[in-house]
């Protein structure tokens, strides 16, 4: 049993509705806190002084100077297992060529899959757990990981397979998800449709039988696949055992109504979302995935955070990192930033990339500072939790807990 603090303030999270928006009154805050932590769980937050008199034997961990604490984040969607990099698809954009100029000359996502496919599975290992160890750095201990730039049987198993050797190695949670129907190919003979059943046929039962995944993700844009060939593919998947989450309403809208109609977990991008698909997918229960790192990186407009909320939707913030349209990786930053856009409150972005982002990739157990949850928590030396979001990204963790172990960063 370990006692860690005292906290200037632990902002809990607690008790707050998972769809909907909210005021920071809402939040809990325990002045001069502390968190009582037994085999990895949480036994209870409270006064650091009355947990240290009620606990007398408990180990202690002792903070130094004035900090805050928060529940450790979740990056509910990420592209972070990838080989080379695509600096020359940013200079293009921001030299006025579109996303899909660029990947008809070459660039894009093909360019990522024969990078990828280039790399050995050790050197995709160090490139992703570096890449892990960076968002442990920033607070963030539950990774979603998805596959996407192998395109074929051979390379989709093998960064899947990556991304489970990489589980044994750090001590964050990642979540990985079979992005197979990210695009079709360019060396597959066959049609969208065609490629589409080669994946339900070829890959997604070898996902299954070396337990590589358990969920399933697919890009629905003109660019990618079409909303009837999608809805299909997804169904299908899920007559396979998969939990489903979609790129969708990226630029056009739509497939965020495909999301819903098929009980996606989630309906991650969400930038061209319409109106009238905003009210359905807030009256559902899957969770609308904000990824600002896009918008920023391309250059586009913001995901409707704000229409979202106020229609008693479920909105996640995420990262999108990946090499191509969303590069930066710094989830703080980018949900920062979104804030400022969509006018989103310090609990609405708190909540976020916590446990509104924990329940898009089905983790209920974790995302808030209560008896019970995983003793996931983040630290940053202010005397005030407003500074976080306030800074933008340059306030940085002073340290990581992870199971009620503080992490060496």
């Amino acid at each position: 049993m370990k006692l860690t603090g005292p906290f200037k303030q632990i902002v809990t999270l607690a008790n707050l509705p998972l769809r909907g928006k909210l005021s920071d009154d809402e939040l809990e805050i325990i002045a001069e806190g502390g968190i009582l932590v037994n085999e990895g769980k949480i036994l209870k937050t409270g006064s650091f002084q009355n947990l240290k008199d009620e606990f007398p034997d408990a180990e202690l961990e002792l903070t130094e100077n004035e900090q805050v604490c928060l529940p450790a984040f979740t990056d509910s969607h990420t592209h972070i297992c990838f080989g080379g990099n695509r600096a020359n698809d940013f200079a293009l954009r921001n030299a006025g060529k579109t996303y899909l100029e660029i990947a008809e000359t070459g660039g894009g996502i093909w360019s990522s899959v024969q990078h990828t496919r280039a790399a050995s599975e050790g050197e995709l290992l160090k490139t992703t757990l570096e890449r892990i160890n960076f968002l442990i750095s920033l607070g963030i201990t539950t990774i979603e990981i998805k596959s996407g730039y192998g395109l074929d049987v051979e390379n989709e198993l093998k960064m899947l397979r990556v991304i489970k050797k990489a589980q044994k190695i750090t001590k964050a949670t990642l979540v990985p998800t079979c992005l197979s129907a990210h695009l079709k190919p360019r060396d597959f003979a066959g049609s969208s449709e065609e490629y589409l059943t080669y994946i339900l046929e070829e890959i997604l039962p070898k996902v299954k039988e070396e337990n590589l995944a358990q969920r399933v993700d697919i890009f629905i844009e003109k660019s990618a696949f079409l909303p009837e060939e999608s809805k299909e593919f997804l169904l299908k998947a899920k007559e396979l055992g998969f939990e489903i989450t979609v790129h969708a309403d990226q630029f056009t809208s739509g497939s965020s109504r495909i999301a819903v109609e098929v009980g996606a977990k989630s309906a991650d991008h969400l930038e061209a979302t319409v109106d009238e698909d905003i009210r359905f997918i807030a009256e559902s229960d899957t969770v609308a995935t904000a990824l600002p790192g896009a918008s920023l990186g391309l250059g586009e407009k913001f995901t409707p955070a704000r229409k979202i909320l106020d229609a008693g939707g479920i909105l996640a913030i995420a990262s999108d990192w990946n090499p191509g349209s969303a590069p930066m990786g710094n989830l703080i930053t980018q949900a920062s930033i979104l804030a400022t856009f969509e006018k989103l409150s310090t609990a609405e972005v708190l909540a976020g990339i916590t446990f509104r982002s924990a329940f898009a990739l089905n983790l209920e157990d974790r995302g808030t500072l209560e008896k019970g949850r995983k003793a996931d928590f983040v630290t940053f030396r202010t005397d005030n939790f407003q500074n976080i979001l306030y800074q933008q990204g340059r306030l940085q963790a002073a340290s990581v807990f992870i199971d009620g172990e503080k992490q060496n960063l």
